[in-house]
C-alpha cells in the first residue's frame, strides 16, 4: 500500500468534482475546490475521521467494500478504479457487473454512419445506444422501458409484434443461441451481478427453449454475416453484420449495411427519410 500517492490521489479526484455533480448543493463559504473531506465520507459511507486519516496518508489500508464506496462517491473511470485499488495494495478484481456507459465517441460515431443502421450492445444484449436508422429498422427504443430493450429477452420472451419474433429477421433461431452461449460467458464474468442473474433466472423460467439451449452449457457461437430484416413497411430489408468490440467496456457496436445497388440499399434509404413512423397507419 502506498499512503503517500493513496492520499494525493484521492486529494486530487475530490478536488475535481462540484457538489453539483453529485447533487448537493455549493453553500456559502466554500474554501476549497471540489467536494469537502466529510461530503465525500457521506457519498461512501464512511466516517469523516477515516477519510481524513487517508487523504493524509495515516489510515489503515482499506477493504474492498470502502474502495468501492470511495469508486462511486469521486466518480471514477474503470481505469482510475483498478489505479486506486493497486495504489491501496489491493488489486482489482472483476467489475461488479456489465458497463453499460457507453463512450462519448463510440455514441458520436453512430450518428455518423447515416446510411447504416447502428446499436451498442452490453453483455447482456441490452440495446446501450442506437442511431436513428437502427430506430426506423428496429422500433424506437427510447420509447421503450429499459428492460424491453434487452433483446434477449425479446427473442425468448415477446413481445411479438404482428407476429414477428425479433423485428422478423431472418436468423432469429441462430441469434437465439448464439445468445445462450454468450450469455454463458457473461454469467460466468460477472457471478455477483444480480442483475445477470435475475435475467437468466426469468429466462429460466419463461422459456422452454432458453432452458434447452442453456442446459447444454455451449460458451462459443459463430458469427452471423448477413440477414434480413422483414420490416411493415419496406418489407424484406438485407443487410450484412458486422460486429466491433469495446473490449473495455464489454460491449460491442453492430453495423448494420446494405450492398450498393440492391432493393435492400433502397429501403434503407426510404427508412432513413421515414425514420420510426408508420406510413401503413390508418389516418
Amino acid at each position: 500500500m502506498d499512503r503517500r500517492q493513496l492520499a494525493d490521489f484521492l486529494r486530487s479526484r475530490r478536488e475535481r468534482i462540484t457538489p453539483a455533480d453529485v447533487g448537493l448543493p455549493a453553500g456559502p463559504r466554500r474554501r476549497t475546490p471540489g467536494l469537502r473531506r466529510e461530503e465525500v465520507a457521506q457519498l461512501a459511507y464512511i466516517s469523516t475521521e477515516y477519510y481524513t486519516r487517508l487523504e493524509q496518508a495515516r489510515g489503515p489500508r482499506p477493504s474492498r467494500e470502502v474502495l468501492g464506496g470511495l469508486t462511486r462517491a469521486l466518480r471514477l473511470s474503470d481505469v482510475e478504479r483498478d489505479h486506486l485499488h493497486h495504489l491501496a495494495g489491493a488489486p482489482p478484481g472483476p467489475p461488479p457487473g456489465p458497463s453499460r456507459e457507453v463512450r462519448p465517441s463510440i455514441l458520436a460515431l453512430l450518428h455518423r454512419l447515416p446510411q447504416a443502421a447502428a446499436i451498442v450492445l452490453s453483455a447482456t444484449y441490452e440495446v446501450l445506444a442506437w442511431n436513428d436508422l437502427a430506430a426506423a429498422l428496429m422500433e424506437d427504443f427510447s420509447a421503450l422501458p429499459r428492460r424491453d430493450r434487452n433483446l434477449v429477452r425479446r427473442a425468448f420472451l415477446g413481445p411479438l409484434p404482428e407476429g414477428r419474433r425479433l423485428y422478423g429477421v431472418s436468423d432469429v433461431d441462430e441469434f437465439a443461441a448464439s445468445a445462450v452461449r454468450n450469455l454463458r460467458v457473461t454469467a460466468g464474468r460477472y457471478p455477483d451481478d444480480p442483475e445477470v442473474a435475475g435475467l437468466i433466472r426469468e429466462l429460466l423460467d419463461g422459456s422452454e427453449e432458453f432452458a434447452r439451449l442453456w442446459a447444454a452449457h455451449d460458451v462459443c457461437a459463430a458469427p452471423t454475416l448477413c440477414k434480413t430484416f422483414q420490416h411493415p413497411v419496406v418489407g424484406p430489408v438485407s443487410v450484412n453484420c458486422d460486429v466491433l468490440d469495446i473490449s473495455d467496456r464489454d460491449q460491442q457496436v453492430v453495423i448494420y449495411t446494405a450492398d450498393p445497388g440492391t432493393p435492400s440499399e433502397n429501403a434503407l434509404r426510404l427508412l432513413s427519410v421515414v425514420g420510426t413512423q408508420r406510413m401503413d397507419a390508418p389516418l
